[in-house]
């Protein structure tokens, strides 16, 4: 049940390897049944096709999210959260289950600081410390607020902007910087709480971004968090931001798509080799302590990259980057805001008005720089002066594992060790590359 359709370009791989033979073996080996897991049973109303299900599943993956630091609350808490649960539900269900893979977010940790490790989050656990945190009770607030919004009259737009705010409130509350990451926080908790004896795996990757070999590298699709500044930092956008520049930032780049994938599949295993059978493994799959690597180090890559592959413009005009201003604390990127771009944009107002409107274009365009980069302050200023690094010892052992089994060149098949990276041949050669052929094209 994929949350999304295969891309083209991954398609075109599966024909080149597998010929005119491609069709029939995708027919024999897979069944597509469209769901939906915010539903009990997955949404599935067919009950023959439930039971056959049930029967037949041995392997259970959830992958399916909303990954928006910002998405509607309502949202948000029925996919991530509540979503969890149905697929969990789901699993029970299946009399030869073997395993239930969770794909989580190792930014459930919040902004804590130090080693972070690969351990549960318990039922109700907050990060501030703040006591009451209830899912059922977030639930029904979900439903309480959505209820008398639409007896208000309000418009779609207006619920939309009440619950994405709703979400960052209840988030911030309880610790959690942003909705995405404080309900896949309440999800772990419900699986943990009612798993009972489903052997159950939670891979908690960093962020994700373009493949390191597979299906071919640098396949990406769409923008996914953080490349939101590669995008904008190449259509010349960003001249700013705010960071420290010393940090290491496990969170933003730094951990290719088929080595998740990969560590997926090694975990796994290791449950299906684990004896007991009803344990949980929690995996971090990042490279914040193998394999780190400096801010400053990725504005060289971004600067030398879109030089000399500059994007171009609507115009037919190369976009000219410069050297990221990076400003170390939020009072002087707030002062460097309002005397570069935010005194400039009154001004031009005021002129704009006198003039008729004839500065009305460059008026708009300064307008979009601007809230692009606030809004991108807003959804990543608390992981710019990130602390933490995670913990990969339990996903060291996966590595071990594979290194040591007996298939041969099971270490090469299926790699994930990002000690194996070389970030600037990454970058220059493969990540942006990446980003101008699938996104910006």
């Amino acid at each position: 049940m994929p949350s999304q359709r295969p891309s083209a370009s991954t398609m075109r791989v599966l024909k080149e390897k597998c010929g005119g033979n491609l069709n029939s073996i995708v027919s024999e080996k897979v069944t597509i049944v469209p769901g939906d897991i915010t539903l009990q049973n997955l949404g599935v109303k067919d009950s023959d096709l439930l039971e056959e299900m049930w029967k037949q599943v041995d392997v259970v993956v959830n992958l399916a999210a909303t990954t928006n630091f910002d998405e509607r609350y309502d949202v948000a808490l029925g996919l991530n959260t509540l979503g969890a649960k149905h697929v969990l539900n789901f699993s029970k269900k299946c009399g030869k289950l073997k395993v239930l893979l969770h794909v989580s977010t190792a930014y459930v940790s919040g902004e804590k600081e130090g080693l972070i490790l690969e351990t549960p989050y318990n039922m109700g656990e907050t990060l501030n410390g703040t006591s009451g945190l209830d899912i059922d009770a977030e639930k029904k607030l979900v439903e309480d607020t959505l209820k008398q919004l639409r007896a208000e009259n309000n418009s779609e737009n207006s619920i939309k902007v009440a619950m994405k705010d709703l979400g960052i409130q209840r988030a911030r509350k309880y610790g959690w910087p942003n909705t995405y990451v404080f309900t896949k926080a309440m999800g772990e908790m419900l699986l943990g709480q009612l798993k009972e004896n489903t052997p159950l795996v939670i891979v908690r990757p960093t962020i994700v971004t373009s493949t390191y070999k597979e299906p071919f590298p640098g396949w990406v699709e769409g923008i996914r968090t953080i490349d939101s500044l590669a995008v904008g930092y190449g259509k010349g956008k960003i001249t700013c931001f705010l960071g420290e520049p010393k940090n290491i930032i496990d969170l933003v780049w730094l951990i290719p798509a088929d080595m998740v994938v990969n560590a997926m599949i090694a975990a796994m295993v290791a449950q299906l080799n684990n004896h007991e059978g009803d344990g949980m493994g929690i995996y971090h799959v990042g490279s914040s302590v193998s394999n780190p690597v400096a801010f400053s180090c990725v504005q060289d890559y971004g600067l030398r990259y879109f030089t000399e592959h500059p994007w171009i413009n609507k115009d037919g005009k190369p976009v000219i980057v410069g050297k990221v201003k990076v400003l170390s604390t939020m009072d002087s990127f707030q002062r460097y805001m309002a005397m570069h771009y935010l005194l400039p944009l009154k001004i031009l107002q005021l002129v704009n008005i006198v003039c008729c409107q004839y500065f009305q274009g460059v008026y708009l365009e300064l307008c979009r720089k601007i809230k692009f980069v606030m809004r991108l302050i807003d959804l990543y200023g608390p992981y710019l002066f990130f602390k933490g690094y995670y913990d990969d010892m339990n996903t060291e052992k996966l590595r071990r594992a594979a290194v040591q089994s007996e298939v041969e060149e099971a270490d090469s098949i299926f790699y994930f060790d990002p000690k194996s990276i070389d970030w600037e041949d990454y970058f220059i050669n493969t990540h942006f590359p990446g980003i101008l052929k699938y996104v910006l094209t």
